[in-house]
């Protein structure tokens, strides 16, 4: 086989389920589309055909290509023994022995000491508020958005499996949730969102950070697109077109679009059958009250209220911190240096669906999010430890950074169209 690594059992054996021992620089070489194996508590998995029917989706997975998943596969998987029982027939064999357990120039301290860390819990803590007054629209409007908002954290817990203990409890009440009382889909946000976690801030493998050309952030993009004069808009006044454009059109269109696509390309009709119920029972209590197009204009204006919410609170945490291209750092480093805190009081947790403790969120994603404010103290002295920054701002100041990263990243673009 290519890539310079060392096989000790016969091919015929290698290509069955277990044989071969293999060194980081094999792995590394299998990282195509075509041609996929990772590695898992020192277990070498080709999932190249696997990857097309992971219940994640393709991309999650195959975001991992040529690594070591072991982390993230123990993050995004509560029930590890149930998901074995699909792992065994992709083995083909192990790391030589003499190879270390992480890849590339992950820390094994940090590895361990992380590990030491892990733990698991089950509750939920949510109670979902839906407020209606027709006498007063704009109070109506305020009270939707907020329940939509709720709604939203609802999900996302739900999601991540943090809820039930049964995987299938959580799947259910998940796709209730988006699909009936957001009117979304569930199978669209798990493909999406988990490779937010795989990948947070990564370039190519983060749908977050997929901004159209709108605009460039980070340190690296803006001066890539300055080198190569890419102007599809004003870069170095995105800071001040980002509140037209960014937060009031995210939710109501860019979302949408996106999600009834997937659902019709996918074929995916259990989804849209929940999502379609939604804005069925939204017509038919607010039409006897506003008249079709009053109440098209209505949910219109909520989604543009819990849109505004839903970015700020998502990029105070991610936007002004390292993006940047794959750099193949551990768990615990990459998701520090992708995420950062908000300070916590009740009205923090509470408006945010306590993903003010984004660095907790990250590392332990199926944790019930009532115990983030718990493992916090451990988390950050493990960073101290290792040297690694742990961020921790007042909502205000996640907002100005917003505004400031980017307005930084703006200039960086200005500085090398004009002069690169």
């Amino acid at each position: 086989m290519g890539g310079g690594g060392q096989l000790t059992e016969p091919a015929e054996q290698v290509n069955g389920r277990a044989g071969g021992v293999y060194t980081w620089q094999e792995v590394q070489s299998h990282c195509s589309r075509s041609d996929q194996w990772l590695v898992i508590d020192r277990k070498v998995y080709n999932i190249t055909q696997w990857a097309k029917r992971h219940p994640g989706g393709i991309r999650v997975i195959s975001h991992y290509a040529g690594e070591d998943a072991t982390e993230a596969f123990t993050a995004f998987h509560p029930d590890l023994k149930c998901v074995q029982k699909f792992l065994k027939p992709l083995l083909i064999g192990e790391l030589a022995a003499t190879e270390p357990s992480q890849d590339r120039n992950k820390s094994a301290t940090i590895i361990q000491d992380f590990h030491t860390l892990r733990a698991k819990a089950l509750a939920w803590l949510i109670i979902w508020v839906w407020g209606t007054s027709w006498t007063l629209t704009l109070l109506s409007a305020f009270l939707l958005a907020t329940s939509q908002l709720q709604a939203g954290w609802l999900q996302h817990d739900f999601g991540h499996l943090s809820v039930f203990k049964k995987s299938s409890w959580n799947h259910v009440l998940h796709k209730f949730t988006i699909g009936h009382l957001k009117g979304a889909s569930a199978n669209w946000w798990n493909h999406r969102h988990y490779q937010h976690h795989a990948k947070p801030n990564v370039f190519s493998k983060d749908p977050d950070v997929n901004m159209l050309h709108l605009f460039v952030i980070g340190k690296t993009q803006p001066v890539e697109y300055g080198i190569k004069k890419i102007k599809y808009m004003p870069y170095h006044h995105q800071h001040q077109y980002f509140f037209l454009v960014g937060p009031p059109l995210l939710i109501p269109i860019y979302f949408h679009i996106q999600i009834m696509r997937s659902m019709i390309s996918r074929h995916d009709w259990v989804d849209l059958a929940c999502s379609l119920s939604h804005y069925l029972r939204y017509l038919c209590c607010s039409v006897p009250l506003y008249g079709l197009l009053g109440s098209m204009l209505l949910i219109s204006f909520v989604r543009v209220l819990e849109s505004h919410c839903f970015v700020w609170v998502t990029q105070m945490n991610h936007l002004p911190m390292n993006i940047d291209h794959e750099k193949h750092q551990d768990w615990l480093s990459m998701q520090l240096h992708a995420t950062c805190n908000i300070k916590q009081s009740p009205f923090n947790d509470w408006f945010s669906g306590h993903l003010n403790f984004q660095i907790e969120h990250h590392l332990f994603p199926t944790m019930p999010r009532h115990n983030y404010h718990l493992v916090a103290p451990q988390v950050r002295a493990l960073c101290d430890k290792h040297g690694i920054p742990y961020q921790v701002k007042t909502m205000w100041q996640g907002f100005a950074d917003v505004f400031r990263s980017l307005k930084n990243s703006g200039d960086l673009w200005l500085d090398a169209y004009l002069h690169k």
